[in-house]
Order: C-alpha cells, then structure tokens, then sequence
C-alpha cells in the first residue's frame, strides 16, 4: 500500500500497487467502490500484468482518508488524484477507470494533460442525469438532501443496491458518496462528453453489448473515440467478464 497527500487538510490518497515496467497504469473505481476488489484480478491477467500498476482509490472510497469537509466534485477528485500521480512520480500514466472513475479519469486528462497518455473508459458516466427518488445508483443517491441521507437514507439505499456493492459502499464516508452522487448527475461544464471529445490521446469506451448503442456513439467515434460493446455482462463489465473485459482492455493499451 502507497499514500500521497492530497488536501491542504492532510487528507491521503492511497492505493495498492504492482511494480512492473511503464507505461504507469492506473485504475480508477466507480461510485461507492473501491480499486483492489473491482480491477486485482484483471490486472493480474497475464495480457495486462507486468506494468507498474496503481489501484487507486478516490478520497472517501475503500483505503483512503473520509474527509467529510471535502466537495467531492469531479474536478476536485480529479485534482486529488493528479496530487496522487505526482507525488508517486507518475506522469503519462494509462488510466482504466469504471463508472464515476471515468468520469474523474476524463476531467484528470483534461485539467491535468501531462498526468495522462492513454484512457480506457469502462461503462463511464458522461452527461448530467435527473435526480430520480428511489432509483439504484447515483440518480437514486442524489434525490436525498444530504441531511436526510446522513439521517438515515443511506439504509434505503444500502437495501437497494444489494450486499455486493454494499460490500464497499460500506468503507466510503456517507458524505464522499452523497456529495459524489450530486455531483455525478450535475456534471461538470463543459460536460464530461464535451471534455472527451476535446482529448487528443488514444480513448476507448467500453459498454455493455446487452446496453444496446451507446448514446451518442458517432459523435465519440468521430472525434476518434473506440466505442466497444462487451458481451455477457452488465455495468461492472471487468466482474462479470473478466476475460472478455481483459481482452478489450489489452487491445485498447496497445492501440
């Protein structure tokens, strides 16, 4: 396990990391999750292992600090894994990143291109969404007010996302996930979209196959964005198909 500081407050980033050659790559996790228990077993694939790699995870989430004084904006998780990166020496890193992570992986290479070579964007989040009372996922986490989730909401959601993303929804700061929620469906401005389809690096969007086209799809592809469905899975496409997802991933790297 590594850390960096990465809030004027003390606050820490820390990961899990495997020492290899570069490029760097990082992984980065969806809302409510943590790195380890999402990407250990696909990293340890032998079409992705042997790279330095490192399972990050975002302030409030798994292993690292809870500061409950944090915004937990895209921007400022973006910039808190940018301290991360630089303080472990990381520059043009590859970033594989799930959900939410993607959507920080995106504002990381736009707000700090240096950091990033390479983006590998699985099931991403990229446009702002309607809070929605009692869905699953951040939609249904950012209809609370944030006193009503702290209050006691965060049981309804625990019910409804079930034990195995409760698993490590559990380890993150009830704060981190609500203002992490709120901030996913807002978005960022430009939008996350907009951001991405501004990049010069190599990016690939992984989606479901089931998910039927992604919207916006030839827009992305337009702009050189490799949109790749991945059969027999859902969102969390590197648990549900490791090995399909394994093979994605290692032909986006090389690309």
């Amino acid at each position: 396990m590594r850390s960096a500081v990465v809030t004027d407050a003390g606050d820490r980033i820390r990961w899990a990391e495997l020492p290899g050659r570069g490029p760097v790559r990082v992984y980065l996790h969806g809302l409510g999750a943590s790195s380890a228990p999402y990407f250990a077993g696909v990293v340890a694939h032998p079409l992705l292992a042997g790279h330095r790699s490192l399972l990050m995870d975002l302030l409030g989430h798994g292993i690292s600090d809870r500061p409950e004084g944090f915004a937990y904006t895209l921007e400022g998780h973006a910039d808190a894994v940018a301290g991360a990166l630089v303080a472990a020496g990381v520059e043009g890193a590859e970033v594989v990143a799930h959900s939410m992570g993607g959507s920080v992986a995106v504002v990381l290479a736009a707000r700090h291109p240096r950091l990033v070579s390479r983006l590998v964007l699985v099931d991403a989040n990229l446009d702002p969404m309607a809070p929605r009372s009692g869905a699953g996922g951040s939609s249904g986490i950012a209809a609370y007010p944030e006193e009503e989730f702290l209050a006691g909401g965060w049981r309804e959601v625990r019910d409804r996302v079930g034990a195995h993303w409760w698993a490590t929804m559990r380890l993150a700061g009830r704060e981190a996930v609500h203002r992490s929620a709120v901030n996913l469906v807002e978005g960022t401005v430009p939008t996350v979209r907009e951001l991405l389809l501004g990049l010069s690096i190599p990016r690939t969007f992984l989606l479901p196959e089931a998910d039927g086209p992604l919207c916006g799809a030839d827009g992305l592809v337009a702009s050189g964005v490799d949109v790749v469905a991945v059969p027999d899975c859902g969102h969390n496409i590197m648990l549900d198909n490791p090995e399909a997802f394994v093979r994605a991933t290692a032909a986006a790297l090389m690309g």
